[in-house]
């Protein structure tokens, strides 16, 4: 099977990636939890992961990221059981990009898959066709790959499946539980620190990416018994 064509908004993302190694973290230091809470049709989200995108460019060795669906629980959808805000397109790509989450093999590999999605604009995620190409331009594999003696998922049987249902309804009753309402929210070990919705609010550490790489520098510290946080100043 030939590979899917590389569009050019997608080959122009690809030339965007920094290729290289990633620094290492001291040995037994703990990472700075950072939870976005997202919706992946929602432009606060994306200009949210924009900013982020830079923070983490600088920050990669001390943190722990992830991401956090907004949505309802809704057993009478037949799609995923979920309702999200802006259509069943958007609940296909929060599982597409919880789905790379759950097969990458790093942390970065899924975020620059994200990233690619984000690339096209909203309108295009949740395109199946968009994600394979952009599973293909960040080495996570879009089919199950068997080498013999095992199998390993890749996103389009995971998005396509029960895993991938499951994963969003576990998502999206996280994020409830945290009490996030609104996309996007940036969670710092385990705190609302900043909010974008239409505007920066709520952000008392700041919102750019100097500020949020200092805030993360200084709680990675405060986490290893080097440092104070904001709190205790």
């Amino acid at each position: 099977m030939s590979p899917p064509p590389i569009f050019p908004l997608v080959a122009l993302f690809l030339a965007t990636l920094v290729v290289g190694v990633l620094p290492r973290p001291a040995l037994d230091s703990l990472r700075v939890p950072v939870l976005l809470g997202v919706m992946s049709r929602c432009p606060d989200a994306l200009l949210c992961e924009s900013v982020f995108d830079g923070v983490l460019k600088q920050t990669w060795d001390i943190v722990d990221i992830t991401l956090s669906f907004v949505g309802k629980l809704n057993n009478a959808d037949p799609d995923f059981g979920v309702t999200c805000k802006h259509g069943v397109a958007e609940c296909r790509g929060n599982v597409q990009e919880l789905c790379a989450m759950h097969v990458a093999n790093t942390p970065q590999d899924w975020w620059n898959f994200v990233q690619c999605l984000n690339f096209e604009g909203k309108e295009d995620v949740g395109d199946p066709g968009l994600a394979e190409r952009c599973a293909g331009l960040t080495y996570i594999p879009w089919y199950d790959m068997t080498d013999g003696t095992s199998t390993r998922m890749g996103i389009k049987s995971c998005a396509e499946g029960q895993q991938g249902k499951d994963l969003l309804k576990a998502s999206v009753t996280q994020t409830e539980h945290l009490g996030i309402k609104t996309s996007c929210s940036i969670m710092i070990s385990g705190k609302t620190r900043c909010i974008h919705d239409g505007t920066w609010k709520k952000c008392e550490t700041g919102h750019s990416v100097e500020e949020l790489v200092g805030y993360i520098q200084n709680e990675h510290q405060r986490l290893n018994g080097h440092g104070t946080s904001v709190e205790d100043e």
